[in-house]
């Protein structure tokens, strides 16, 4: 089973719930300090949508459901 999370960047306002919560899958940039997904590609979307696949979303449902602004979300890719 694979299960693909996703963060809109742009929408992030840096507040690190989601890294607290999931430190194996989220950082915060040094450069923007807004939360980043590790090993994620980018999107070239208005949102520079980062997307990352795997076998064990581990935590992430529980950094989507804790982000203030919604812009996490993990679903299981068919």
């Amino acid at each position: 089973m694979v299960w693909e999370i996703k963060q809109e960047h742009e929408k992030c306002i840096g507040c690190g719930a989601c890294v607290s919560i999931d430190p194996d899958h989220w950082e915060i940039d040094s450069e923007t300090g807004k939360a980043r997904l590790k090993g994620a590609k980018t999107l070239d979307d208005e949102f520079k949508t980062q997307v990352l696949e795997v076998d064990d979303p581990g935590k992430a449902q529980e950094a989507a459901d804790i982000c203030p602004v919604n812009c996490i979300s993990v679903k299981e890719k068919k």
